[in-house]
């Protein structure tokens, strides 16, 4: 969703109030109440971030004046600095973090260093955690913006290679499966390549909708693919999923 919006209008508090609400599955609106984040392991509060409902959305509005306008900074810098400015605003209840990590790719492809957001920053940031949680409170105590900065620079670094790595791998994926159709279903189409290598799993409907046959010869053909080697059928209550099983492996950090 929040992809489909760049370039159509500026990231801004009401973009991060749309990708949240889709996140927590109902409309959410800005805090309008003190909450504070604490260390759970011995109780103690970290950080308050503001209450007033006026203060979160003068700061929102200086946020996003921040992320979109025109500057010297390298859109990688920016990105950075506009989390911790987001974090710590904090203007949700929940999913704060969920949000502002999206928030993160969608900054890169505004800024062109995306075409599509496939920099999974997420698992690097959960990864770190300590480190991430760290490192913010660094700059609020005590102004620690070049270590911030630097960490997630190498956030990006290190998901960049890991992505270009996953990238290729399924690639290697999808030639093992056109070699595998091309022998298993002389008539199949190519729409079934498509399907298998969407998801790491399908089910029967998903081949008869994507490729236009009856059930019957979508059901064959999986079962071919299956006895080829390339699928693993297993059941899901009454329905059959069959598993990319080669896809999976891949995928599965």
């Amino acid at each position: 969703m929040g992809f489909d919006e760049i370039g159509k209008r500026p990231i801004t508090e009401r973009t991060t109030a749309r990708l949240c609400s889709a996140i927590r599955g109902h409309e959410v609106s800005f805090r309008r109440s003190e909450v504070y984040i604490g260390d759970s392991v011995v109780g103690r509060r970290i950080y308050t971030p503001p209450a007033s409902p006026q203060v979160i959305e003068g700061l929102l509005d200086n946020w996003a004046t921040f992320v979109n306008e025109p500057s010297d900074l390298d859109p990688l810098v920016t990105m950075a600095v506009a989390h911790y400015q987001f974090e710590a605003i904090h203007p949700f209840d929940d999913g704060n973090g969920r949000t502002g990590r999206i928030v993160n790719v969608l900054m890169l492809c505004d800024a062109g260093l995306l075409h599509l957001p496939l920099l999974y920053l997420s698992r690097y940031i959960i990864e770190s955690k300590d480190d991430y949680y760290r490192l913010l409170r660094g700059v609020t105590a005590s102004d620690g913006w070049e270590d911030w900065v630097l960490y997630m620079l190498e956030g990006v670094r290190v998901t960049a290679v890991r992505s270009i790595e996953l990238v290729e791998q399924v690639q290697v994926v999808r030639g093992e499966i056109v070699d595998v159709v091309r022998h298993a279903l002389r008539s199949a189409n190519s729409d079934v390549v498509e399907v298998l290598m969407e998801q790491p799993y399908c089910r029967v409907r998903d081949v008869v909708e994507r490729c236009g046959v009856t059930r019957q010869t979508a059901a064959r053909w999986l079962r071919d693919l299956v006895d080829a080697g390339a699928l693993v059928e297993v059941r899901a209550g009454r329905e059959a999923m069959f598993i990319n099983r080669r896809l999976m492996d891949v995928l599965r950090p």
